[in-house]
């Protein structure tokens, strides 16, 4: 499978000084390939651009670029942060050759001049502390500006590891990162920031890629999660799935759960409902409709997805005792993760499994069962999603904006499908029971969890692309907007 690569901060760092060991002008190359998607992108007719140049390495990359854009007759007015004499020697070496092709700096944004599109390079993956007040103004009036803005590797003031924003960052419309994608770039605010993002390697594709760094959730790996399905098939051929849920006044979240798993494959699906409920899902007909210690009792089941509307009551954690001690493949969400955050009991139970176990926590989830705040969560979610995976022994998406996945033994995914439609109730419900009926079908669990997050959100964009969304997009219909897409992807096989 083709991937690509999320480099950390001291990735990055590994590959900068393989490419200085190679003498490779990476601060020429940086600002060429700048000015070269500057050209690309400008209004028609547009001559003024402005450039933002900070007191670091990303400064003498504007300045790299700011030398072509004028060797290219715009008008280029550059405002610099910094101070020459305090410049590194290769940002020190950009900011005189600027100089000596007849260019000047400025201290502030001119008022009494036109421009059209703006390169920000103020500050680059090295920043991880608030901004002062003179760049959170200067921030601010670009913002403010309504003009388009080509973040240079980074958009100012963003986080490049976490997305996290130190107090203002800089709102671009492109993004041009260089060496590698930055996780700070695709999850948490970092989506809202960066824009379109451009990936330039600048001639490093051969440098060692980092055993540890992660990698971007793609396509593929719907097409790798199973395989196609022989002519000569049957529903046995397809799995059981059972769903475990649906505590009074929630048993919409069970049926979710259970009409996701049939419309992504699963041979049969047996949905449990602690409440009384209804005997048949009118809906959904095909669906087997149990009481929730039956499903648990049935032989032969291949996966059950535990949590969706389960509550937290006594009968729910003892339901879900029995779920975590049978030798099968687990999806836990909901009230399932909320339950082994306050219970010890079950919190070993949990981590003690030689079955596979699937976790889909939201930041609130994943905080009570890291024992700290879902701020502090959100502030690293790579950390955190691979602190938690590794601490249930579960391979988990840590959902919303870049959904991050991680493995038990620390391996680390980001997907960028989805958006904001998906911020209503039942989507969780929705994902697990997609997830369980990969399982059933006979996709590795940890395939099943990716592929799972994968298809979900492209659902959710396929929607929103006709119209459906983003603003009233509801669960259910991604469910027929998911298996749409996984057919779709899966027949490129």
């Amino acid at each position: 499978m083709k991937t690509t690569p999320v480099f950390l901060r001291p990735h990055i760092h590994a590959i900068e000084n393989w490419a200085r060991s190679q003498s490779f002008p990476l601060m020429e190359r940086a600002g060429l390939a700048t000015a070269e998607l500057a050209q690309g992108i400008a209004p028609p007719r547009a001559r003024g651009i402005l450039v933002l140049a900070g007191p670091g390495n990303n400064g003498g990359d504007a300045f790299v670029a700011a030398r072509y854009l004028k060797s290219a007759w715009f008008d280029v007015r550059v405002v610099f942060t910094g101070r020459a004499e305090k410049l590194q020697p290769e940002a020190r070496a950009a900011f005189d050759q600027w100089h000596a092709g007849g260019g000047a700096v400025l201290q502030a944004i001119p008022q009494d001049w036109r421009w059209e599109l703006a390169l920000d390079g103020l500050f680059g993956i090295g920043l991880a502390r608030d901004l002062d007040s003179n760049h959170a103004r200067l921030i601010a009036a670009l913002n403010a500006s309504g003009k388009p803005v080509i973040a240079i590797d980074v958009p100012s003031g963003l986080d490049a590891d976490t997305g996290k924003v130190h107090a203002i960052a800089v709102r671009a419309a492109r993004t041009i990162t260089f060496l590698g994608l930055k996780p700070g770039l695709l999850t948490l605010d970092g989506p809202d920031h960066a824009g379109q993002v451009h990936t330039d390697r600048l001639g490093t594709e051969d440098a060692p890629v980092p055993e540890d760094c992660g990698l971007l959730l793609g396509d593929e790996i719907i097409a790798d999660a199973l395989r196609p399905r022989p002519r000569n098939s049957h529903k046995g051929l397809y799995g059981d799935v059972g769903v475990l849920g649906g505590a009074s006044g929630m048993a919409g979240a069970a049926l979710l759960a259970g009409r996701a798993a049939l419309r992504l494959g699963a041979g049969r699906v047996l949905v449990g409902l602690l409440a009384d409920g209804p005997e048949v899902d009118l809906t959904q007909p095909d669906l087997m409709l149990r009481r929730a210690e039956e499903v648990l009792s049935t032989p032969g089941l291949d996966c059950a997805v535990v949590g969706p509307g389960l509550g937290q009551s006594s009968v729910a954690r003892q339901l879900l005792a029995k779920a975590l001690a049978l030798n099968l493949p687990l999806v836990l969400d909901a009230d399932a993760l909320n339950l082994i955050a306050e219970d010890i009991q079950l919190r070993k139970a949990m981590s003690g499994r030689a079955a596979p176990s699937l976790a889909t926590p939201h930041p609130a989830e994943a905080a009570r069962l890291l024992a700290c705040g879902t701020e502090q969560v959100q502030s690293d979610r790579i950390k955190a999603a691979r602190a938690l995976a590794e601490a249930l022994g579960a391979c988990l998406v840590l959902k919303g904006a870049g959904g991050v996945c991680a493995a038990p033994d620390g391996r680390w995914w980001i997907n960028t499908s989805g958006n904001p439609g998906m911020s209503s109730a039942g989507m969780g419900d929705v994902l697990a029971g997609i997830i369980g009926a990969l399982v059933a079908q006979g996709a590795a669990p940890e395939n099943a969890l990716l592929a799972g997050v994968r298809v979900h959100g492209l659902a959710a964009d396929d929607l929103t692309a006709k119209g459906v969304g983003p603003v009233g997009l509801t669960a259910s219909e991604t469910i027929d907007a998911a298996r749409a897409a996984w057919n779709r992807l899966a027949a490129r096989t």
